[in-house]
């Protein structure tokens, strides 16, 4: 049995990783987030600590420590721009981390995570589930297995409608969210560089604090893509849920096309990545490259004219 602490425990995906560290038969010590709303804690691990400050948690592992009880992972579930400096802490202490995505906002701070790691022996492990789906796993092996010069082109789609709220949180703010792209994004273009291999073109055609859109060509694909909160861009055939959404994956061999579908299957795969990382198959800093460099660019490089590598739904917005 390992022994845990999350940090972020009252976020929006923190009820996967608890769920998570009780399904491999481990032990959650110590919780912390600045919000006091975590009764998902008493569900899966009633008796551990919780904290409201940083320095009070910091000061439990650390005197943990000291008694004998070192932690041996801490899982990372706060705001994307305190990925880095949650992650330091826990490699500066030996401790191995489990960060959620993005991994970090900017592909430099994935170097100096790399010095962490050698200098004090912890590892970074971050949760990419989407390489973990059987239905992703299956597309990437089509993909392989095709002719070498094959060249797919792909239209990605993802729609989540959010409320005032939203922009008026740390999401809403690029510099500790990373933007829309990076906030929603981030795990598609990580998807699209594992099926489709290392990226050779980004372009931005359409940028604003809700809304993204752009162009970008792998070795294998050409992605045509779109993303946003604002329901107004939400087609008719938006699913009614916990909120409106709508995902559309294409894929075209020239031939034929098919849309990749993979609503189901999501259930178990934070356990199934917690699974791999004890197992010491994590995916370490250097997976996140890519998907990282991807969404710094787009957050920063210039908005170009779409010609003909529009989105279909770019007309939406312009």
């Amino acid at each position: 049995m390992k022994n845990f602490a999350l940090i972020g425990a009252a976020g929006y995906i923190a009820p996967r990783h608890l769920r998570a560290i009780k399904d491999t038969g481990n032990n959650l010590v110590a919780a912390m987030d600045i919000n006091d709303s975590v009764g998902i804690m008493d569900s899966h691990f009633p008796e551990a600590e919780f904290f409201t400050e940083f320095e009070d948690f910091t000061a439990f592992v650390e005197d943990q420590a000291l008694k004998g009880k070192k932690l041996d992972y801490i899982s990372i579930c706060s705001p994307n721009y305190l990925h880095a400096p949650h992650m330091k802490y826990a490699l500066k202490n030996g401790i191995d981390v489990i960060c959620e995505k993005p991994l970090v906002l900017h592909s430099e701070d994935m170097d100096v995570l790399k010095e962490y790691e050698q200098k004090y022996g912890a590892k970074v492990n971050s949760i990419l589930q989407l390489r973990l789906h059987p239905s992703i796993i299956a597309l990437r092996e089509k993909v392989a297995a095709a002719p070498a010069d094959k060249v797919f082109d792909v239209d990605l789609t993802y729609m989540t409608s959010r409320g005032k709220w939203y922009m008026k949180s740390w999401k809403g703010f690029d510099h500790k969210s990373g933007g829309v792209a990076t906030n929603i994004g981030v795990h598609f273009y990580d998807m699209l560089h594992f099926i489709f291999g290392d990226l050779k073109c980004n372009e931005v055609h359409y940028r604003d604090e809700k809304t993204a859109s752009g162009y970008l060509e792998y070795e294998r694909a050409r992605v045509k893509w779109f993303l946003s909160i604002d329901a107004n861009n939400l087609p008719d055939n938006a699913v009614q849920g916990e909120k409106l959404t709508y995902r559309s994956i294409t894929i075209s061999d020239g031939e034929n096309t098919v849309e990749l579908e993979f609503s189901g299957g999501f259930t178990d795969l934070h356990t199934v990545s917690y699974q791999n990382v004890l197992a010491g198959n994590g995916f370490g800093i250097d997976e996140n490259r890519i998907a990282i460099e991807t969404v710094e660019n787009i957050r920063t490089q210039t908005v170009i004219a779409a010609g003909d590598k529009a989105h279909p739904l770019l007309t939406k917005v312009l």
